[in-house]
């Protein structure tokens, strides 16, 4: 049974895969030495969306993960699986504050030489790590609630999740 709060989660996982596709392509098509004009309609909607889905999604998906379902998924006996995401969720979290922050600059004064490049090397360190984050609890961590969650409980903490919003 697929549970009201794995499709949200589901959905918030492919919001940030396109995301993270524009922001590879940005990344692909301008190297660390070739900065892009963050005027651009592309580039600025880009930086905006990253600035806005750091800050206001990926934040709160994180903090909900992590006060309502690791809890159940350890006393379920996944207590290596929560270990794992939660780490992960440390080291992805201060590149998406420095990606938010160099996304903020470059919105404002536009990319300078040395701006890009750390915002190059801020945004690949992100995608990467934050396609593979998704991948896991793709794999992982859903089908586990799914199996794991009653009718009840789902709807409760799809009321939580959407509270948190």
């Amino acid at each position: 049974m697929e549970t009201h709060i794995t499709r949200t989660l589901h959905d918030d996982h492919m919001a940030a895969l396109a995301l993270i596709e524009r922001l590879d392509a940005l990344l692909g098509h301008h190297g660390p030495d070739y900065l892009p004009a963050a005027a651009t309609p592309a580039v600025a909607a880009l930086l905006r969306d990253c600035d806005r889905a750091l800050a206001l999604e990926i934040g709160p998906h994180f903090d909900f993960e992590e006060a309502e379902l690791f809890p159940r998924l350890d006393a379920a006996g996944a207590g290596a699986m929560v270990a794992v995401l939660a780490a992960e969720h440390e080291q992805i979290r201060p590149l998406a504050q420095t990606l938010t922050s160099l996304a903020r600059q470059g919105q404002a004064h536009g990319f300078t030489a040395a701006l890009w490049q750390e915002f190059h090397a801020a945004g690949a360190g992100f995608s990467g790590q934050m396609a593979t984050h998704i991948a896991k609890e793709e794999m992982g961590m859903l089908p586990a609630l799914d199996d794991l969650l009653d009718t009840e409980t789902d709807a409760a903490l799809a009321l939580v999740f959407a509270s948190q919003r």
